[in-house]
């Protein structure tokens, strides 16, 4: 099943530090990495020698010596995001922001009025560039999946277009890291059974690679590796989940410093879901170690809610669960994100006050810092602590 329509998945190269390329000229053709403890973003000059986002800041250096480090800017990179939209909304309509840097294009019904979807893309690129100075990558193919697999591949600043009659000739050769939802564990499991290709998976019976990945992972590789991916570029699209992190370096931290960080966190995600008019039934916290690894521990409520000292009780239960794991492996990020998420509607007003619309002093303090910014009131713990880096996101 193919969506009818040529799709363009536009991708920002690098971006935080494009922007910093493109506003400070000495910086162009040299290594660059953005952020100090942790790397945010690095430059294709950077990643030449192996530095690579969320790597510690001491290792990309060791790596990556003549690197130039510089401090992150958020609002020049939400200013640039605005501005690559703007030209995304000026070719179509028809426009689904995957993050600040990325988005899906559908340029189907333009070819009358703006030629096929090469030129389209072409045009696109050299507008972002002219208009905003980055540098743009863009995938072109009949399914979402495919434009993004062909970004990939394109980088770092190009075009490629896969033929509607060689798509598979095009995927199949491809690694199967290729493969959305194919990461360190699900390639390992592959390449143990020799199987390295895109081409080598669809080969397999769906059956086998259930049999092998389980049902939910089987059936879905099985679709991509015969390019099926009937989803069509959806705009105005509400988020499934709202959700803020934090990357802490290799300090060590106490269960202190942790409680105070997801007390940060959840100050900021909860007011963005209340902004959002929306209510929460379930938190996540997504744990990264200082060995790499990575889990997730959650808590369903048993009613939605936007009451911040709701959400921060519940997330530090499965702080608190998780400290054993943590305290073993340390920890270099610590994230939160809001899932279950349901409209904020006069319905929900039945369920208990507290479980359903912000209390007296979340509506307090939202007004205080609508009316005189988000840093102007603050908890007592987090006082004289690291405030951390915004990152810039997509409207809720």
């Amino acid at each position: 099943m193919f969506v009818s329509t040529p799709i363009l998945h536009a991708d920002l190269d690098a971006f935080y530090a494009s922007v910093e390329q493109r506003d400070d000229p000495s910086l162009r053709g040299r290594p660059v990495i953005v952020g100090g403890g942790v790397v945010l973003a690095a430059s294709y000059e950077a990643k030449a020698f192996g530095v690579r986002t969320a790597m510690g800041g001491g290792r990309a250096l060791k790596l990556c010596p003549h690197a130039i480090v510089v401090p992150p800017r958020m609002s020049a990179y939400s200013a640039a995001s605005k501005a690559v939209f703007e030209v995304f909304r000026d070719t179509t309509p028809l426009v689904e922001g995957i993050s600040i840097d990325e988005a899906f294009l559908d340029v189907g019904g333009l070819r009358k009025i703006a030629g096929p979807p090469e030129l389209i893309a072409a045009r696109l690129r050299a507008a972002v560039l002219a208009d905003v100075g980055l540098p743009i990558t863009v995938g072109v193919a009949r399914t979402k999946f495919l434009a993004k697999v062909a970004s990939g591949v394109a980088k770092p600043d190009g075009l490629l277009v896969v033929p509607a009659d060689h798509e598979l000739d095009f995927l199949h050769p491809l690694p199967v890291e290729r493969l959305w939802g194919v990461g360190d564990v699900t390639a390992a499991k592959l390449h143990a059974l020799g199987i390295r290709t895109v081409g080598q998976v669809a080969r397999l019976d769906e059956n086998d690679l259930v049999s092998i990945l389980g049902r939910a992972a089987g059936r879905h590789l099985h679709a991509l590796a015969h390019n099926h991916d009937p989803r069509p570029v959806q705009t105005g699209r509400r988020r499934r989940s709202i959700g803020s992190q934090r990357a802490l370096g290799r300090k060590e931290r106490t269960h202190e410093d942790l409680e105070a960080i997801l007390a940060s966190l959840i100050d900021g995600i909860s007011r963005r879901l209340r902004t959002a008019h929306r209510a929460c039934r379930t938190i996540i916290l997504r744990l990264r170690f200082a060995d790499f690894t990575r889990a997730t521990r959650s808590h369903t409520l048993r009613h939605p809610t936007t009451d911040t000292e709701v959400l921060l009780t519940a997330a530090k239960q499965v702080l608190d669960a998780a400290m054993p794991l943590i305290e073993a492996r340390g920890i270099t990020l610590l994230g939160v994100s809001l899932t279950n998420l349901q409209n904020d509607t006069p319905m929900q007003m039945t369920l208990p006050f507290e479980e359903t619309e912000p209390g007296a002093l979340d509506a307090a303090l939202d007004h205080v810092r609508d009316r005189f910014g988000g840093s102007s009131v603050t908890r007592a713990a987090l006082l004289g602590r690291d405030p951390g880096i915004s990152v810039p996101l997509l409207p809720d």
